[in-house]
């Protein structure tokens, strides 16, 4: 199988199973015509994320990496009127363009988006003594998301989910010969995770219109 199949099967998940007014592509195209990198989640993984955390009831949700907000509208969206997404951006001419397609859509209220590195945020937001997250969903830079993670579970009720994408890297993870900061960075996030007695975690591969990679989920004991 090629990734032109993942992406055909894709584009069937889409047709079949995804309403064009959920599928964002105002907040895709938007993105594309800013310059934003194409690694927003696909369509087919959006969805999946908004049902877990539908699933988990998320009225407060914590994202780590906002990117355009293709993601976040996702979330915004399962949070339901007086839910509350908080989402980091380190790019502010990508937080511009996030609050734009939050705007169009409508979910300004629902969403607190902060601009600056994830690690510095991260401590200010704990620092405030937040309610406890009901889901978490960490989408930045692969070398921090053991210490992402730590203070994502710092932040999280019991019940609660945390999710890391990214994390199989086309397989890197599990090759010791790929030493690049990604990969190390992954293998990092499940040694932490491994070790942490707190969580109870998997990981599952994905193939698709983003090529092959995969979902860490820990759920808070």
């Amino acid at each position: 199988m090629s990734e032109a199949d993942w992406r055909a099967v894709d584009d069937y998940i889409v047709a079949a199973l995804i309403p064009r007014a959920e599928g964002q592509a105002e907040t895709l195209a938007a993105n594309a015509q800013a310059g934003l990198p194409a690694i927003d989640v696909s369509a087919p993984q959006g969805k999946f994320l908004h049902l877990l955390a539908l699933a988990v009831g998320a009225t407060r949700i914590l994202e780590v990496g906002t990117l355009g907000g293709y993601s976040t509208i996702w979330f915004a969206r399962a949070v339901g009127e007086g839910g509350k997404v908080v989402t980091m951006e380190i790019d502010p001419r990508h937080a511009e363009v996030a609050r734009d397609n939050i705007a169009r859509e409508d979910l300004s209220g629902r969403v607190d988006l902060r601009i600056g590195a994830a690690l510095d945020l991260l401590k200010v937001l704990e620092a405030e003594r937040p309610a406890p997250f009901d889901l978490a969903f960490i989408d930045a830079d692969k070398a921090n998301n053991a210490a992402y993670f730590a203070i994502a579970l710092k932040l999280s009720r019991p019940g609660g989910l945390i999710i890391v994408d990214n994390v199989v890297r086309a397989g890197a993870v599990a090759d010791p010969a790929v030493k690049d900061e990604s990969a190390l960075g992954a293998r990092a996030l499940f040694e932490a995770v491994s070790a942490e007695p707190r969580v109870n975690a998997t990981a599952v591969q994905t193939v698709g219109a983003k090529g092959w990679d995969g979902f860490l989920i820990a759920r808070v004991n």
